[in-house]
């Protein structure tokens, strides 16, 4: 083995432990062609996973692990796959205001993702979104939460509820949202006013206020509805719904106020 070929094994073995995932891309990156890779299946350090995937061998390792998989994107093939949502509010304590579900979904947000993640993914799981939902990078607003595999980088419950308020009212319900809000009495304002300001999505920051408003966390009282750009005219949502007198965005019966004079701001 030539020196050059020496420093690529120790690339391989000390940054794809055992049981992580790297994929073509990658290993092109630091100099292992296909046919060296294939060499190094034929010597026992890669096994094929998918077309396009490798992972290090290891005797009880699955990957098929949601966990793994995020924790290789993010850790071993530097994709900018951030998990968010749903799923990062679940990761970060809130699964007790949350029903629990068996094979939960795993919302992923990013500039780009892997194609290989669809082949990998045979029950439709893993639930790809852009960053363009914000007008910022997509790493920026995240936090590490720790997993059995290791760190993984997740939104921050504020970033969190805008990304599942995005995905009302189709592929989310009120009542999981609203459940969502009720753990959020600990978000940060400071947090929140950065978000909404670089949030793109006019019904996503009207939906914001009439939940936030119907919860009345502490932090509501500090973020005024008129610093942020909440479009003009009203915006039908929710079929059956009533126009919110607020915010001009048609939602359930149960989301309409009580008063319309509780908050001022």
């Amino acid at each position: 083995m030539t020196r050059q070929n020496e420093t690529k094994l120790k690339w391989l073995l000390e940054t794809v432990l055992p049981g992580r995932l790297v994929d073509t891309p990658t290993l092109q990156r630091h100099g292992i062609t296909r046919m060296l890779a294939h060499k190094y299946i034929d010597s026992g350090w890669l096994e094929p996973v998918v077309r396009g995937l490798y992972r290090r061998p290891q005797a009880d390792a699955r990957s098929a692990d949601w966990q793994l998989v995020v924790r290789s994107l993010q850790h071993v093939m530097d994709y900018s796959s951030v998990v968010g949502g749903r799923t990062a509010l679940e990761l970060q304590g809130f699964a007790h205001y949350l029903p629990m579900r068996g094979d939960q979904d795993v919302h992923l947000y990013g500039e780009a993702h892997p194609t290989w993640l669809k082949r990998l993914d045979e029950t439709g799981r893993y639930r790809l979104h852009s960053a363009k939902l914000f007008d910022m990078h997509a790493d920026e607003e995240t936090t590490e939460v720790d997993s059995p595999v290791g760190p993984l980088k997740c939104s921050t419950p504020e970033r969190a509820i805008l990304e599942l308020l995005d995905e009302l009212p189709k592929h989310e319900s009120v009542h999981i949202v609203d459940t969502a809000f009720e753990g959020l009495a600990s978000a940060r304002p400071r947090r929140l006013e950065k978000l909404l300001a670089c949030c793109t999505s006019i019904k996503v920051k009207r939906l914001f206020f009439v939940f936030a408003d119907k919860h009345g966390h502490a932090w509501r009282r500090h973020l005024s509805p008129e610093r942020f750009d909440l479009g003009s005219g009203p915006r039908a949502l929710f079929e059956k719904g009533q126009f919110h007198p607020r915010y001009a965005i048609s939602v359930p019966p149960e989301l309409m106020p009580q008063s319309e004079a509780r908050y001022g701001a």
